[in-house]
């Protein structure tokens, strides 16, 4: 999808379709919904007062232009109550419009910046918005379906403007706007590929191809190597697989002046079995998306250095799989992680921590600092915050505080919970210094303090995202499948962070 900015006016262009909007509540149109209203001889106003166009949030009407304009169709969208109107709602409304569009055949679409006053964004915020929420919202895995699609994408997006000293700004949306939305995207891909093709070595093989493509630096250990770094933990739970385990770490230096480096450690279980404590078959298939928050720190440092921010960021990845066999992990066996903490395994199916072990333990003798980890954890979490919020876990009060508020600005849902440590002794084991599983009650936060145990002091924010990371069904930026959910987050932490 193309977008482009340059001056004009929106009913004197050609192109398959126009988009204009209004709020809920309006009993008349304005601004370019006037405009386009007066061309059309009064059918949006009549639509609005007949109570069938209420301008409500993501409803999108469309109208047959029969000549009157340039433009084949008029896309009159809802935007909601004015009051209650932000960036995310507008990422929101034009992916429904662009998959209304798609309906129509039209490849080429014309938009203003809508609302931008009334949200209180600026011209920058506005189109960085739209361009995520076409991209976001057009977005189709279909990489392994032989037959070609019905409908055709849209190809085109212009955006229309008056005043000549925006169109700068505008066109830095544009390029911003892109390059989060593509990262999300790449995000999405891993996690819907299939585990067959994303194993740890495919994983490894992207991470090399974004290193190339960005500058990035790369070191991808495989079993010997981490066996020299006495990784444990991670190693046990690659004991039942015949796929070799990769320890991916990418690094970007975006300001050599500074020696600090924050670290992003993203759990990169290709598929998880749950090994001898052996998953249910009901939603199996989708532990292929276990990965996934590996596949969201690759995507955010890849995004984080085509944007040039002033920062420095590693992004360390233990991918492997989870595979019952007869060298696999038992319950009983004790391990021993990287920096010498031992481990008794009472659920082979709490592996994710087991990996993220050796991972955070790994970031902490690089020396980064702070650590923000990401993982498909906790079904636990799932159950308690639904599919829409991830789960917040934290030693660092000011850190976390900064990352809500980085997930809000980017469209994404946090909830923090708590830490206590009158839960320890849940995770205490009789036979090592700690055990992998602290039972059924509070598993999301037992299993946060079980990571703990590796980041020393080092302020560090734990995200839970096994509720967000797939979604059922077709919603505003979301499509069924794979979100990339934290992807935007990092990338606007990793933002505001450079700014400071």
């Amino acid at each position: 999808m193309k977008f482009n900015a340059k001056l004009g006016e929106i009913t004197l262009i050609k192109c398959d379709a126009i988009v204009v909007n209004i709020f809920e509540g309006a009993d008349k149109p304005g601004g370019a919904a006037l405009a386009v209203d007066n061309a059309l001889g009064g059918v949006i106003g009549d639509l609005i007062k007949s109570g069938e166009l209420k301008g409500k949030l993501n409803e999108i009407h469309v109208i047959h232009t029969l000549g009157k304009l340039p433009a084949r169709l008029v896309a009159v969208a809802g935007l909601g109550k004015k009051q209650e109107f932000n960036q995310a709602k507008l990422r929101d409304m034009l992916a429904e419009v662009v998959r209304t569009l798609r309906k129509h055949n039209c490849k080429t679409a014309a938009t203003i910046l809508p609302g931008s006053g009334a949200g209180g964004f600026t011209p920058e915020d506005s189109s960085m918005a739209i361009v995520e929420g076409c991209i976001l919202g057009a977005y189709r895995y279909n990489k392994h379906i032989t037959k070609s699609e019905d409908e055709h994408d849209v190809e085109q997006v212009i955006f229309l403007e008056k005043d000549a000293s925006k169109l700068n700004t505008i066109k830095s949306g544009l390029v911003k706007g892109r390059i989060v939305a593509e990262a999300a995207l790449l995000a999405r891909d891993m996690v819907n590929e299939p585990a067959n093709h994303m194993t740890p070595a495919h994983m490894a093989k992207i991470a090399g191809e974004i290193a190339g493509r960005n500058g990035l630096g790369i070191v991808v250990m495989d079993r010997e190597q981490m066996e020299k770094e006495k990784m444990g933990a991670l190693l046990g739970v690659a004991q039942g697989t015949s796929q070799p385990p990769k320890f991916i770490v990418l690094s970007y230096t975006g300001d050599a002046a500074k020696k600090d480096t924050i670290g992003f450690v993203g759990k990169g279980l290709t598929f998880d079995s749950g090994g001898i404590s052996l998953k249910p078959q009901e939603f199996m298939s989708d532990m292929k998306g276990d990965m996934a928050g590996g596949a969201v720190v690759i995507a955010a440092i890849s995004a984080i250095a085509k944007l040039k921010l002033k920062i420095n960021v590693t992004a360390v990845i233990p991918a492997t799989e989870n595979l019952p066999g007869g060298r696999a992990l038992k319950p009983g066996d004790v391990l021993k992680a990287s920096n010498g903490k031992t481990i008794e395994v009472v659920n082979t199916d709490a592996e994710g921590r087991l990996i993220l072990a050796d991972a955070l333990a790994y970031a902490v003798k690089q020396g980064l600092s702070p650590i923000i980890d990401l993982a498909t954890l906790t079904g636990a979490c799932h159950v308690a915050l639904g599919d829409i919020y991830a789960g917040v876990f934290t030693n660092n009060q000011a850190l976390a505080d900064k990352l809500i508020r980085a997930a809000g600005e980017a469209g994404e849902h946090l909830w923090q919970l708590p830490l206590p440590d009158e839960y320890k002794e849940l995770n205490k084991s009789d036979v090592a210094d700690i055990k992998n599983s602290g039972g059924r009650y509070g598993g999301a936060i037992t299993a946060a303090l079980f990571l703990r145990e590796f980041v020393s002091e080092i302020p560090w924010v734990h995200v839970d995202i096994a509720g967000p990371f797939m979604t059922e069904k077709t919603q505003g930026v979301l499509v069924k499948g794979a979100t990339g959910f934290g992807v935007r987050t990092l990338i606007k932490l990793a933002s505001d962070l450079s700014n400071k």
